[in-house]
């Protein structure tokens, strides 16, 4: 972007008496077929400085008279006085309280002394009023006015800058600057970064307060070039006048508009206003400058986006606006997006986008995968990518816009461990996976469901209903887990896996047939030691009958030849080897038996 054409104002004071103000810097600029004028009137009923009297009153009235054919756009309302400031006012009879205010304070021993001014938007008041009187009252300086008058510096007024448009004036480019500083020596006003296309008809424009027409002291140069008219002579331009209505009787106050096109060029880049006065104290409140400037001015607003789950992308609504310009914004400005200060897509604009025209676009933007869940993204117009443009603009500092930007990412989790239970059979197993849906979670607003396969997951069909007594016919299993947040999802697992659980021995053995406890019962064994083998001795130690996986359970019989017999009731032993790799040494004990 060509830093040419916003105006600003670097002001520098040199003065050895210490003062305290606002540097008049850049308010507002508006470009169009537009003009400026002053309304306004002071309070005070004769110049202060020769007056051997109080003359600051809290009224006064001036009239306004736009031409048919102009159509307001903007009033801003000034007001200002000695002393610490009175900021409730009236204007039509109407209460006013200010936008914004101003100071300014100087010190002459043994005192120091205060000045104020005041700013109010009144655009819609004067837009329903139009044309006719207008009277700002109840503006009261007289708790100051004796002090300022030891001084001859007790004053009061107020002004509307009016701004209006009127489809017979050329495109211009309007710039109001505002603050309030004092003039006691010297005030220098550097215009910089200014591309004049055409000086035919250019202004300068003031509101001041406090000069003197009886101290001709002062003098205002345009880039070195001393200013006067039939108004304001060459060392007297703050004489209590009014460029508008013609008016050499307003004490104290300056409405001035000075024609400034002989004393600038076309391609000036830059201009000094310098402001001097060896007596007379002044202090400038508002300065508007009108050159004629056929520009575009290219600005861009972020307007929505669209994601998806992990998608990685955006796709992002804009519009690019040519509203307050003088000149159409050509096709193919170019356009840039970032994160941060990294380029992550460009574009253009189509077509011409006529005077206050604009034309909406969309782009996809692939982000990078460190992009942050939320991050704010800039979008710039007439940029390259790489911060230059190749446009001249009216205003190059607004050609950006920002929006934040919600990735919809998978929420994070927390990783689970396996689940281990007894075998029982087979390696089918129950499980109690109940508290396994908050400890998943790393934010307890997630939502966390159980599947049995991925798919079922991914589509939230026929989710696990019983977690706490879950029963898997077969381990290892795994059992998929969806997390979810306000936008997208995340898939974890776990394994469910299964053990041989040491089998239970029930050493009670009543062999009589009558269904209970008819055999040596080991529960746990026969579907999970496949390969068991027990082996039972009498107390004598001698062995009397060895079981495995093909046999029934021993009911006390003892083989003996070709037949067999009931073994004696009483005590035996066994051994028990599980051949299983988690138990290496056989499990032995005692059984009893009985008839």
């Amino acid at each position: 972007m060509k830093r040419i054409i916003c105006l600003i104002f670097l002001v520098q004071i040199l003065s050895s008496t210490s003062a305290r103000s606002q540097n008049i810097s850049l308010y507002e600029q508006v470009n169009g077929r537009y003009d400026f004028t002053f309304v306004g009137n002071t309070m005070n009923s004769a110049e202060n400085n020769p007056s051997p009297f109080l003359v600051t009153g809290t009224s006064s009235s001036a009239d306004l008279n736009l031409n048919p054919d102009d159509t307001l756009l903007k009033a801003y309302l000034y007001w200002a006085g000695s002393g610490d400031g009175d900021f409730e006012v009236e204007l039509n009879g109407i209460p006013i309280t200010p936008d914004r205010t101003f100071s300014h304070s100087r010190f002459y021993a043994p005192y120091n002394f205060t000045y104020f001014s005041a700013f109010k938007d009144i655009t819609t008041m004067v837009a329903a009023t139009g044309n006719g009187t207008y009277t700002l009252s109840e503006l009261d300086i007289s708790p100051f006015e004796m002090l300022h008058y030891s001084r001859k510096t007790n004053f009061a007024g107020w002004a509307i800058l009016i701004v209006y448009q009127n489809d017979a004036l050329p495109l211009n480019q309007l710039n109001i600057y505002d603050g309030l500083q004092g003039v006691p020596d010297n005030l220098q006003i550097d215009l910089t970064n200014l591309y004049v296309l055409d000086n035919s008809g250019a202004t300068a424009g003031f509101i001041a307060w406090e000069g003197d027409s009886q101290l001709a002291t002062e003098t205002f140069t345009v880039n070195g070039v001393v200013l006067s008219n039939a108004s304001n002579p060459a060392n007297n331009v703050f004489n209590s006048t009014n460029s508008v209505t013609g008016s050499n009787t307003l004490f104290n106050m300056d409405l001035d508009i000075y024609d400034i096109e002989n004393y600038i060029e076309v391609g000036d880049t830059q201009a000094t206003i310098k402001l001097s006065s060896s007596q007379d104290f002044i202090m400038i409140n508002t300065v508007v400058t009108k050159l004629n400037s056929q520009l575009p001015d290219a600005t861009i607003v972020l307007e929505d986006y669209e994601t998806s789950c992990n998608s990685g992308t955006i796709e992002l609504n804009y519009t690019v606006y040519n509203i307050n310009s003088t000149e159409l914004l050509p096709a193919e400005t170019p356009i840039s997006f970032y994160i941060g200060t990294q380029l992550i897509g460009t574009s253009a604009t189509q077509f011409d986008i006529l005077i206050g025209g604009n034309e909406s676009g969309t782009i996809t933007l692939n982000l990078h995968a460190e992009t942050p869940e939320i991050f704010t993204l800039l979008a710039v117009v007439d940029d390259l990518g790489n911060g230059n443009g190749i446009v001249t603009e009216l205003n190059e500092n607004n050609n950006s816009n920002t929006i934040q930007v919600t990735q919809w990412l998978s929420p994070k989790f927390n990783a689970l461990q396996d689940l281990i239970s007894c075998n029982l059979g087979f390696t089918k197993a129950i499980f109690d996976f109940s508290n396994y849906e908050e400890l998943v979670k790393s934010d307890e607003n997630h939502t966390v469901s159980f599947y049995n396969f991925l798919d079922e997951a991914i589509n939230e069909v026929n989710p696990i209903s019983n977690t706490n007594t879950y029963e898997a016919f077969y381990t290892p299993k795994e059992i998929f887990i969806r997390i979810e947040n306000e936008h997208c999802y995340a898939i974890t697992s776990f394994r469910l896996l299964s053990r041989n659980c040491p089998p239970i021995v029930y050493n009670f053995v009543s062999a009589n047939n009558d269904g209970s406890n008819d055999g040596f019962f080991i529960d746990g064994l026969r579907d999970i030691f496949v390969n068991f083998k027990v082996e039972i001795y009498n107390r004598w130690g001698r062995h009397i009958w060895t079981g495995d996986q093909n046999l029934p359970d021993w009911n006390g019989y003892v083989a003996e030849g070709i037949g067999s017999k009931k073994a004696p009731a009483g005590t035996y032993f066994y051994i028990l080897y599980l051949n299983d790799v988690d138990y290496s040494q056989p499990l032995t004990g005692y059984l009893y038996l009985t008839y």
